[in-house]
C-alpha cells in the first residue's frame, strides 16, 4: 500500500524560517473577512502594539516590483521607498501582479518565502523594537522575528520608507 504523502501545516514563510535556523514565534488567530484592516486585526488579535506589527506591501518602481515593510499603525511613503532603491517613479502594485509574483493572497503576503524573491526595503523603525510581527503567508497567521533576521533574511534595505 502507498504511502500518503503529508501536507506540511507550515506556509512558505515557515519554511524558509525554519530552513535557515532563524528563531521565530508563530501568532495564529481567527481571521475575520469583514475587518476593515488585516494589520490592525492581527495587532489587536495578537495584543500587540500596531507600531510592531508590520504589512507587506508590494510596490511598482519603475517597472520593477518592490515590496516594503511598514508599520500597519501608519501608511507607506512611494516618494521614500523609490529613492531607497535609487528608482524615480513608484505607485502601488496592481493586486493581481502582486499575488502572482509572491504566491501569497492580499491581506497574507509576507515578506518571506516568496515565489519569486523580491527586492525588499523594510521600514527603520523596525530597528527600535527587539520583535516585530509580519505576515506568516495567509491571513491570520503571524510570525515574530527580530528585524535583524528579517532584515537578513529578506536582503532588506533599511530606510525611512513610514509614515505616521
Amino acid at each position: 500500500m502507498a504511502k500518503k504523502k503529508q501536507q506540511s501545516a507550515g506556509t512558505p514563510a515557515t519554511v524558509a524560517l525554519t530552513a535557515a535556523g532563524t528563531a521565530y514565534t508563530l501568532h495564529a488567530y481567527a481571521h475575520d473577512p469583514a475587518a476593515p484592516s488585516y494589520g490592525e486585526e492581527a495587532a489587536q488579535a495578537m495584543g500587540v502594539s500596531a507600531d510592531r506589527v508590520f504589512k507587506t506591501l508590494v510596490a511598482d518602481i519603475d517597472g520593477t516590483l518592490t515590496v516594503a515593510v511598514v508599520p500597519v499603525a501608519g501608511s507607506l511613503d512611494l516618494k521614500a521607498l523609490a529613492a531607497a532603491v535609487g528608482g524615480k517613479r513608484a505607485a502601488m502594485a496592481d493586486p493581481a501582479a502582486a499575488e502572482r509574483t509572491t504566491g501569497y493572497v492580499r491581506g497574507g503576503i509576507s515578506p518571506l518565502g516568496q515565489r519569486k524573491r523580491l527586492r525588499t526595503v523594510l521600514d527603520a523603525s523596525a530597528s527600535s523594537y527587539e520583535t516585530v510581527c509580519v505576515s506568516a503567508g495567509r491571513r491570520g497567521l503571524e510570525v515574530e522575528l527580530s528585524p535583524a533576521d528579517l532584515a537578513a533574511l529578506t536582503d532588506a534595505v533599511i530606510a525611512p520608507i513610514g509614515r505616521a
